[in-house]
């Protein structure tokens, strides 16, 4: 009686134990990880096809206007053709940097440029002019000359309130020594120590020697400013001298730790 009774239970347990998860094929799984990897390398295959068509191939990002900032002497259309943007091309494979060497090769006045893309179809052309701080008669005409002492224009006419630079060392050995260059970076440092109300009046900037820079006013008035050292302390002894004695016609700042004036 024992033994049917045993058996039945055993397979009654057995028939009330729980399945476990279907097994998966590891080659199936090895091929749907292959398939997610090559979709995504596909998807990211079609974005990139898509960026560049729309960067370069359609209508969407081109250039179609250039704008200019900054100019004062030149025009707009003279920095435009000289710059020569291609219009019409993709803004992204405009070179800038070769439209800003352009730029300053064919035009001695621009002093920097910086050139931007304007999305989605401008170029901008951000241009900073050289100001002249003296001029060179040469011919009838007047060569302007930066800060840097670069010659960079030829004007028919002087312009206003900038110093005309006189080098006379025909009796001096400065020239031998030092050179007309010199001389003339000598002038520019000068004038641009200058205080900006004597800048102002200042007309010309004779130099004879390295160490001999005489400053012509208006209203006839001279100022021996000496040699270009110590130009920041000479404009300041100079500014006090000349509001304590307004009417003097010749100021000596050469040695600015015993300056001079006097009525001629």
């Amino acid at each position: 009686m024992a033994g049917p009774t045993t058996a039945p239970r055993g397979a009654a347990k057995r028939a009330d134990t729980p399945a476990g998860p279907p097994s998966v094929d590891p080659g199936r799984r090895r091929l749907s990880r292959r398939t997610r990897l090559l979709l995504g390398g596909v998807g990211v295959a079609l974005i990139a096809v898509a960026t560049l068509w729309v960067l370069y191939g359609s209508s969407w990002f081109r250039v179609e206007r250039v704008t200019t900032t900054g100019t004062d002497v030149l025009t707009r259309a003279e920095v435009e053709a000289a710059a020569a943007v291609p219009v019409g091309s993709p803004l992204v494979s405009v070179d800038t940097g070769a439209i800003e060497a352009r730029l300053r090769q064919k035009v001695p006045r621009i002093d920097s440029v910086d050139v931007v893309r304007s999305w989605p179809h401008g170029i901008g052309l951000k241009v900073i002019e050289r100001k002249p701080v003296l001029v060179v008669e040469k011919g009838g005409k007047f060569v302007e000359v930066d800060a840097k002492g670069v010659r960079f224009a030829t004007v028919d006419e002087r312009p206003g309130h900038v110093p005309l630079l006189k080098l006379a060392p025909d009796r001096s050995p400065s020239l031998k020594r030092y050179g007309g260059d010199r001389l003339l970076r000598e002038g520019v440092r000068v004038a641009g120590d200058l205080p900006g109300k004597v800048a102002q009046e200042t007309e010309t900037v004779r130099i004879t020697s390295y160490d001999s820079v005489v400053l012509e006013l208006t209203r006839g008035r001279t100022v021996m400013w000496g040699s270009g050292e110590r130009g920041p302390v000479k404009a300041r002894v100079l500014t006090a001298l000349m509001k304590a004695a307004p009417k003097a016609g010749h100021f000596d700042v050469s040695a600015p730790t015993a300056p001079a004036v006097s009525k001629s």
